[in-house]
């Protein structure tokens, strides 16, 4: 089965040449396109904006750092804390809308970092990160 053409001359090999006229006319489109779209691109109004001179706010998120130890101690950015202290923590920083980066102890039970989440959530926080360390590379 030749790819050439339906003639019997007995030439049974393969046009190898490649039609590149659908090439050309899709490029030529995309130029006319190209050519109409461009003029588009400028401002079509000069307006001459005031100029004032402005500092970069570097308001960083205030966040709170709580640790969970394996034995189910909470620490409250450093320091020990009980569990009303941290709820009230929470509730007094709700309104800042702060981030909490908590730190779980690998062997800490879920179920005491799911409670201190609820208490997150119930104060209003609504960032949260979980901290943890890279693997140690061999």
């Amino acid at each position: 089965m030749a790819f050439g053409g339906f003639s019997e001359s007995g030439n049974t090999q393969p046009m190898a040449e490649i039609n590149t006229t659908p090439l050309v006319d899709v490029m030529l489109v995309l130029l006319v396109i190209f050519i109409i779209t461009a003029p588009l691109f400028q401002q079509a109004v000069p307006i001459d904006l005031p100029r004032v001179s402005s500092t970069k706010l570097d308001d960083k998120p205030r966040t709170i750092q709580i640790a969970l130890d394996a034995a189910g101690q909470l620490h409250l950015d450093g320091a020990p804390a009980t569990r009303t202290e941290v709820e009230a923590h929470f509730a007094a920083a709700a309104p800042d809308h702060p981030e909490l980066h908590l730190r779980a102890d690998r062997a800490t039970r879920y179920e005491q970092v799911a409670d201190i989440l609820a208490a997150a959530q119930r104060a209003g926080i609504a960032k949260i990160a979980f901290l943890t360390e890279a693997p140690a590379k061999p």
